[in-house]
C-alpha cells in the first residue's frame, strides 16, 4: 500500500516534491537518570549526548509510566499505559495480555519500514516478534571481565557439586559472584555495549546501500544498569574524591511504609557490604555509575558518527531515551528505582529531527514515554494509530513553550496496593488503592520539594487539593485492582540468557 501511494505521489507531484520518508534511530539506555552534562550535571563526561541535545530538543520533564525495565519498555513500545497493558512486572510478554495489539515498531513495519532491534529494547528474553522485520539481536559478549566470568563459572560449578539450587536474587544468587562495579582493561567492543555499537554501525552501513528503504532501528544499551562495569579508560576520566554525595539520605517523611521502599538490585552483588554503606564505598559506586554513563555516551557517539559518515543523518530522526530514573544514595536507596517518586520516574529524553526548528532548545513541557509512539508516527507522516494513548510531542518540537500534557502518569504495585502517580506542574500526587482498604495518598510540592522528601498529604490545608487531584486522576484512570500474576512469572520470558 505504501509503495502504491508513493508511486501515485510521484506521478502527481513529480520527483522534486516527493520526499523520502524519514528514518528513525531509537537509542535506549538502561537505568540512566537525567545525569548528563546537557541536564546540568557538572561532573559527568557525556560529550556525545550533549552534542545530540545541542542539535535536538531536550525534555527536562519527561516521565516513564513505570519505574521498572520491562513494564516501562512495554508501555513505551506499545504506546499504551500500564493500566491498559495490565503488565506491572518483569516476566510476561505484551501479547500475554494484548494478543492483537499493534506496537510502535510494528506500525512502522506495517507501513513499509524495515524494523530491527539490537540489544536491550524490550527486556532481554521478553521480546515481541511481530514488532521486527528480522529477529531481535543480542550481543553474546560479556558485561564483565574475564576474571569475573571465571568466578561465575566456578560459582555455578561449586553449586552443582554441592547440589545447591541457585536463587535468582540475593547474596546466594548468581550476582553473588559478580562485583557491583569493575574497571576492565579492555577495548569498548570487548564488552556487550561496545559490541552492540559495532553491530549498529554495521546495520547503518547496510541501510546506506539502499537509502530508498526507510528504517526504524532500535539500539539498546545495558549500562548504566548495575553491575557498573566498563572499560578502565572511562573510570580514568573521574576523580571520586570530587563527587557530591546525596544530601537526603533518609526516607520520604510521612510516607506510607509500604510506599517508601525501593528495590536495591545491587545489594546482592559480591563486594557490597551489609547494612549502611561507608562513604568510600559510596564514592566507588558513584565512580562506577559515572563511568558506565560515559561508556554509553561513547557508544552513542560512535553510532551518530556513522550516521553522519553514511549520509543517513540528513533524513534520520534520532531519539535518545532511558527506561526510568535511578537512585544513587537519595532516600538511602542505591542502584534502585521501583517506586512512584520523582527520582524513579523521571527519565532522559532527547529528540533530534533533520529539520529542527529549535536546535539546542530545552523544554519544560511535560512528556510521557507513551507520547513517543504518536510523535514518531506524525513526524514520519504515517497514518495515525487509534490504539496509541499518548499525545504527539510535535507541537513542542515546533514551539518549546507549548504544553500538550497537563500531567504525566506512572504506576507501581506494592504489597498488594496499586499506586497511580500524577505529576503536574506543581504536584506529585499518588493514590494507592487496594481491595477492601480506603485509598492512601501521597502529595509532594514539586516547587518546594523537588526530591520528594516530605509527604504533605496529611496536612489539613491540602485536603481540597487531594480531592481535586484524585477526581482528576480517576476521571482519566478509574480505580484498577492490582492482580498478582502469581509465582514464577519472572521465569516465563524465553530467550537467550543475559551475559554476566
Amino acid at each position: 500500500m505504501r509503495s502504491l501511494l508513493s508511486l501515485l505521489s510521484f506521478l502527481v507531484l513529480g520527483p522534486s516534491l516527493l520526499a523520502a520518508p524519514p528514518n528513525v534511530l531509537f537509542i535506549a539506555s538502561d537505568d540512566m537518570r537525567p545525569q548528563l552534562g546537557c541536564y546540568g550535571d557538572a561532573t559527568v563526561k557525556s560529550p556525545n549526548l550533549d552534542a545530540l541535545a545541542r542539535r535536538g530538543m531536550l525534555f527536562q520533564r519527561s516521565y516513564v509510566q513505570q519505574a521498572l525495565c520491562s513494564p516501562s519498555r512495554i508501555s513505551m513500545l506499545s504506546g499504551r499505559y500500564p493500566a491498559t497493558t495490565g503488565i506491572f512486572e518483569i516476566g510476561r510478554t505484551l501479547r500475554t495480555t494484548m494478543p492483537d495489539i499493534t506496537t510502535l515498531p510494528q506500525h512502522f513495519k506495517n507501513n513499509g519500514y524495515h524494523t530491527r532491534s539490537l540489544g536491550k529494547i524490550y527486556h532481554v528474553g521478553i521480546d515481541d516478534e511481530a514488532s521486527w522485520t528480522v529477529p531481535a539481536w543480542h550481543s553474546q559478549k560479556p558485561r564483565t571481565s574475564a576474571a569475573t566470568q571465571e568466578s561465575v563459572r566456578k560459582f555455578y560449578a561449586d553449586a552443582k557439586a554441592r547440589g545447591v539450587e541457585v536463587p535468582q536474587r540475593g547474596k546466594g544468587s548468581r550476582t553473588g559472584a559478580i562485583p557491583a562495579f569493575e574497571a576492565v582493561d579492555c577495548a569498548d567492543e570487548d564488552l556487550l555495549d561496545g559490541d552492540t555499537a559495532v553491530n549498529a554501525i554495521t546495520q547503518l552501513k547496510e541501510h546506506a546501500k539502499n537509502p530508498a528503504q526507510p528504517f526504524f532501528l532500535a539500539v539498546g544499551f545495558a549500562n548504566p544498569h548495575v553491575p557498573w562495569i566498563s572499560p578502565k579508560k572511562y573510570w580514568d576520566q573521574y576523580d571520586r574524591s570530587k563527587f557530591t554525595l546525596a544530601t537526603n539520605e533518609f526516607l520520604p517523611k510521612n510516607a506510607p511504609d509500604f510506599a517508601a521502599t525501593s528495590g536495591q538490585d545491587f545489594r546482592g552483588y559480591a563486594n557490597v557490604p551489609e547494612g549502611d554503606l561507608p562513604e568510600p564505598f559510596k564514592r566507588e559506586c558513584l565512580h562506577g555509575y559515572y563511568a558506565a554513563i560515559s561508556y554509553v555516551d561513547a557508544q552513542v557517539g560512535r553510532i551518530l558518527a556513522a550516521l553522519e559518515e553514511t549520509g543517513l543523518a540528513k533524513n534520520t530522526i534520532v531519539v535518545f531515551w532511558s527506561d526510568h530514573g535511578y537512585y544513587m544514595g537519595e532516600h538511602t536507596w542505591w542502584g534502585a528505582k521501583h517506586n512512584n517518586y520523582e527520582g524513579a520516574t523521571r527519565n532522559c529524553l532527547i529528540v533530534a529531527t533533520p529539520d529542527m526548528k529549535h536546535a539546542g532548545a530545552r523544554t519544560d513541557a511535560l512528556a510521557q514515554s507513551v507520547d513517543l509512539a504518536p510523535t514518531l508516527t506524525e513526524l514520519c507522516g504515517l497514518p495515525a494509530s487509534s490504539g496509541f494513548q499518548g499525545r504527539s510531542l510535535k507541537p513542542v518540537l515546533d514551539d518549546p513553550a507549548t504544553q500538550v500534557n497537563d500531567a504525566a502518569f506512572s504506576w507501581y504495585p506494592k504489597a498488594g496496593w496499586l499506586g497511580t502517580a500524577m505529576r503536574t506542574d506543581k504536584w506529585r500526587f499518588v493514590e494507592w488503592t487496594k481491595t477492601g482498604e480506603a485509598p492512601v495518598h501521597e502529595l509532594y510540592n514539586m516547587e518546594q520539594d523537588p526530591e520528594n522528601n516530605l509527604n504533605v498529604a496529611g496536612k489539613a490545608e491540602n485536603a481540597q487539593t487531594i480531592e481535586t487531584l484524585s477526581k482528576r486522576l480517576r476521571e482519566k484512570f478509574p480505580v484498577q485492582e492490582f492482580k498478582d500474576p502469581g509465582p514464577g512469572v519472572k521465569k516465563k520470558g524465553k530467550g537467550k540468557k543475559k551475559q554476566p
